[in-house]
C-alpha cells in the first residue's frame, strides 16, 4: 500500500467518524415550535463573524415572555437600539480577540482544555435595523420562530446571565459598537464553545442542531440550511 492510499485512507476514516459523530450527538427539533405558522412568525438573525456566532434579537422582544430580570435589564440599558445581538464564550480569550488574526494560541489552548473548563461572558451588541450595513461582511441568517418558540429562547438566554441583587453584571466595554461583556453562566471549554451555545438557544426555539457540525459558524450554518431550511442572506 503506498503512502498516498495510506493517507487517503487516513482522511476518509477521520471523515466517517465526525460524520458518525454529527449523526449521534445531533438534538432533534421540536415540530410544535418549528417551523412556524407563518401568521404569528418572529424573525431573529444568526450572523458569523468567521470564528464566531452570535444571536440577534429585536430589542421589543427582551420584555416579552420567556425574558426575565438580565433582558428586562437590557432591553432598558439598551433602549435606544433597534436589535441587540447576544455572543457569549470565555472570558479573557473572547475580551482578546475581536478579529480571527487577534488569536491568542496560549489563550486559546487554555480556554479550550483547562480541566472543568472557564468562566464565560456575555457580549450584548446595540444594533441597528440594518444589519448588512453593520455587518458588511459577515453571513447573516434570518430565521422565523414562533412566539412560543421565542419565548423558550429568550429563557434560556436570560439564564446565560450572573445576577447581583437581580442585575447582570457588567464587565467593561464589548468588541465592538456599543457594547459590553456581562458575567455569564456555563462554562467554556472544547466541548462547550461559543458556536453550541448559540446552537442551544435555536435549539430552545425548536430548531434541530448537530454539535459536532456546528462546532465552527461555517457548519452552522450548513445545518440549518440543511435541517431547517434557514438560508444566508446574499452577499453586499
Amino acid at each position: 500500500m503506498t503512502w498516498l492510499r495510506r493517507l487517503g485512507l487516513a482522511v476518509a476514516s477521520v471523515v466517517l467518524a465526525l460524520l458518525i459523530a454529527a449523526l449521534l450527538t445531533a438534538k432533534p427539533g421540536d415540530p410544535a415550535l418549528y417551523p412556524p405558522a407563518e401568521a404569528n412568525a418572529q424573525k431573529i438573525h444568526l450572523v458569523s463573524h468567521g470564528w464566531h456566532s452570535g444571536i440577534v434579537l429585536p430589542r421589543a422582544a427582551l420584555g416579552g415572555e420567556g425574558a426575565a430580570a438580565a433582558l428586562r435589564n437590557l432591553a432598558t440599558r439598551f433602549r435606544d437600539y433597534d436589535q441587540i445581538e447576544f455572543g457569549w464564550g470565555e472570558a479573557r480569550f473572547y475580551r482578546s480577540t475581536p478579529t480571527i488574526s487577534d488569536v491568542d494560541w496560549r489563550l486559546a489552548a487554555e480556554a479550550l482544555f483547562t480541566p472543568g473548563g472557564r468562566a464565560g461572558v456575555v457580549q450584548v451588541v446595540g444594533l441597528p435595523d440594518d444589519l448588512r450595513h453593520v455587518f458588511p461582511a459577515a453571513e447573516i441568517v434570518p430565521i422565523r420562530v414562533s412566539p412560543a418558540g421565542l419565548a423558550r429562547l429568550l429563557a434560556r438566554l436570560d439564564a446565560a446571565f450572573r445576577l447581583q441583587d437581580g442585575q447582570p453584571i457588567e464587565e467593561g466595554p464589548g468588541l465592538y459598537g456599543p457594547s459590553l461583556f456581562y458575567a455569564g453562566t456555563g462554562r467554556f471549554w472544547f466541548g462547550n464553545v461559543c458556536n453550541h451555545w448559540t446552537a442551544r438557544l435555536l435549539n430552545a426555539a425548536g430548531l434541530p442542531v448537530a454539535p459536532v457540525l456546528d462546532t465552527y459558524p461555517r457548519g452552522l450554518i450548513l445545518d440549518l440550511a440543511w435541517r431547517s431550511g434557514a438560508t444566508a442572506l446574499p452577499p453586499p
